[in-house]
């Protein structure tokens, strides 16, 4: 299926930005046949990406926003590899210290070759503690483990005959100092997470500059934005990207645009566990922001 908002397809006009959308794999409303619908449907209206979420153990702390039943992110991708053609498929993100590097390695790697290269890897460090608990995993110290698991999952793939891994792009998740860090010092992007204009516009600069003191290139940007559709406009200061009428929604975008970044993710979770019980609103406001996709091309 031909993407409706590339070059090829729209003769005169430039794609500018690519755009995901991360569906959510959890919650009473979820099943196989929802979640077929969430991949046909994404890919039907044209983006590019879309991306799982991944919890091992529904601990307390998880729970709180993602109930059972909660799908695994690689099986559940490999599964939506075979009812889907050109759609990029990632994960955003895979909690690093919760399975050993070399099996995130090799399942990463299989999921690429079977998908036809279409993985993109978002990896992060977690942050919730009951669930570090119950795999015996310690929490403090989650982040010297994910930067080990990263070394050992690029030194695994290095062996092509092994892993056959191909390139794998990974995004590095998470809005502290460390995470960025991470994503420069390991990462092919730095993927910040549901966060307002203002800090995004100051977190794409903030990365550049970190880039410059540590002496590395500043890896791609590729933020997870909320996608909450209302009928009056959000104001305040808190106003997340992604948030509010479809005006602000596709002015957000195109604010993004101008930062250059390789992709932007909507999330159109934006509730409790009772919200994916009725995913057409989530539906609608996906289908919107597709109609309203060509406004953010230029001829």
């Amino acid at each position: 299926m031909e993407n409706p908002f590339s070059p090829a397809t729209r003769p005169g006009y430039i794609h500018l930005v690519r755009i995901g959308v991360n569906i959510p794999n959890f919650g009473p409303g979820t099943d196989p046949g929802v979640l077929r619908d969430w991949a046909r449907r994404v890919e039907g209206h044209g983006f590019d990406l879309l991306t799982l979420s991944d919890h091992v153990v529904l601990t307390p702390d998880v729970t709180e926003q993602y109930s059972a039943p909660f799908y695994e992110p690689f099986t559940t991708l490999a599964w939506m590899a075979g009812i889907t053609e050109r759609i990029r498929l990632g994960t955003t993100v895979v909690i690093l210290p919760y399975r050993h590097p070399l099996l995130v390695a090799r399942m990463a790697a299989n999921l690429s070759d079977l998908s036809g290269g279409r993985l993109v890897l978002g990896v992060a460090a977690g942050w919730a503690r009951q669930e570090f608990e119950a795999l015996g995993v310690p929490f403090a110290e989650r982040g010297r483990l994910s930067d080990d698991a990263l070394r050992t999952i690029r030194a695994a793939w290095a062996d092509q005959d092994d892993y056959r891994a191909g390139d794998i792009p990974v995004w590095v998740g998470g809005n502290s100092e460390a995470g960025l860090r991470r994503a420069i010092r390991l990462g092919d992007a730095w993927h910040p997470l549901r966060n307002t204009p203002d800090w995004l516009d100051t977190a794409a600069e903030r990365m550049r500059t970190t880039a410059r003191e540590l002496g590395r290139p500043a890896p791609a940007f590729a933020p997870r934005i909320a996608l909450r559709l209302t009928e009056e406009p959000v104001t305040g200061p808190d106003r997340l990207a992604g948030e509010g009428t479809i005006e602000q929604i596709v002015a957000d975008l195109e604010r993004l645009r101008k930062l250059d970044p390789d992709t932007v993710l909507l999330d159109p979770f934006n509730g409790g566990p009772d919200e994916t019980l009725h995913p057409e609103a989530a539906w609608r406001a996906v289908a919107e922001v597709a109609h309203h996709l060509p406004a953010l091309e230029r001829p």
